[in-house]
């Protein structure tokens, strides 16, 4: 089948388009024709090598973990889907191997839901690690409840932008970090947008003198040191992007593939409480394009790879 591959670690220049051999599906995964797969910033730190010692790769690896397609053959001891069902996947496994960024990916169905109807494949693709981590952080670690303040970091970017809705409809007030030229855009998902700097600590003790809640953090580094003061008394943080938060009294979270909780997303999309912004789309064989777009860290909402149509 035609897929992206890498053969070695590396920068996006790795990334290659040719034949790999057809992933085989065990007993509890299906097949899927794969119609888009987003590009997440995971993507390129495991090309990298950055998570090697956690995700160990088996070369060739095909990159990516989101995928939206169409199941072509469920596994024998699948009866939850069928040939012709639409479904949307975190398809992360032990090993980084056969990904997403191929016509075909082996999902084992701990992995999958099924895609919402009212969304495009494209849109769909964004959703999954994505509106994962922003859920389970939001609901597992961070335990956010009606009434609470939580200040989301980069709240334009993939996760932020999902997790701002999510919190919205959970019943919280929203500040979300973001550049002035996304101010608008978090605004219209239900925050209450401040900008990146020296100044942003003060600018969200304006907005909330008490402290806030929560604090959901994607970022890391200075934004992340610099939340921890402003936590009102009993306040959580918690981070995706930065392990340094355990030393600050936070908790560190890496999402996993959960059925329910996606089965969950997809439904709020269908009911339009989630949506999923894709700032550009491009065909397989800019696959590498698409990385380098990914790593500028600059995007607002999803990249995403279309693969077939």
């Amino acid at each position: 089948m035609k897929a992206i591959s890498y053969a070695r670690y590396g920068g996006p220049e790795v990334l290659e388009l040719g034949e790999v051999d057809d992933p085989k599906v065990g007993p509890d995964a299906v097949l899927v024709k794969v119609r888009a797969a987003a590009v997440n910033p995971v993507d390129w730190k495991c090309r990298e090598g950055y998570l090697d010692a956690i995700l160990p790769a088996v070369f060739p690896v095909v990159p990516g973990w989101d995928v939206s397609g169409v199941v072509v053959q469920p596994g024998p001891a699948v009866p939850e889907f069928s040939v012709g069902d639409e479904v949307i996947g975190y398809v992360r496994a032990d090993v980084l191997s056969g990904g997403t960024f191929a016509e075909y990916v082996a999902a084992p169905v701990r992995t999958l839901a099924r895609k919402p109807d009212s969304v495009s494949f494209e849109e769909a693709a964004g959703l999954p690690l994505a509106g994962l981590t922003a859920l389970q952080m939001l609901n597992r670690v961070l335990e956010v409840k009606r009434g609470e303040t939580v200040l989301v970091h980069a709240a334009a970017g993939g996760v932020g932008s999902i997790a701002v809705q999510l919190a919205v409809h959970l019943g919280a007030r929203v500040i979300g970090t973001a550049s002035e030229r996304n101010h608008d855009f978090v605004r219209g998902l239900g925050g209450e947008p401040v900008s990146y700097g020296a100044d942003m600590a003060e600018r969200v003790r304006q907005l909330a003198p008490g402290g806030v809640d929560a604090v959901f953090d994607s970022v890391g580094g200075d934004a992340l040191r610099a939340s921890v003061n402003l936590l009102a008394p009993e306040g959580r943080l918690a981070s995706i992007a930065d392990p340094e938060v355990t030393s600050l009294g936070g908790r560190y979270w890496f999402v996993r593939p959960d059925p329910q909780d996606l089965q969950h997303l997809s439904d709020l999309a269908d009911q339009g409480v989630v949506t999923v912004h894709v700032s550009e789309t491009f065909p397989l064989e800019r696959a590498a394009d698409a990385h380098r777009l990914n790593e500028e860290g600059r995007t607002r909402g999803k990249i995403v790879v279309r693969v077939s149509d």
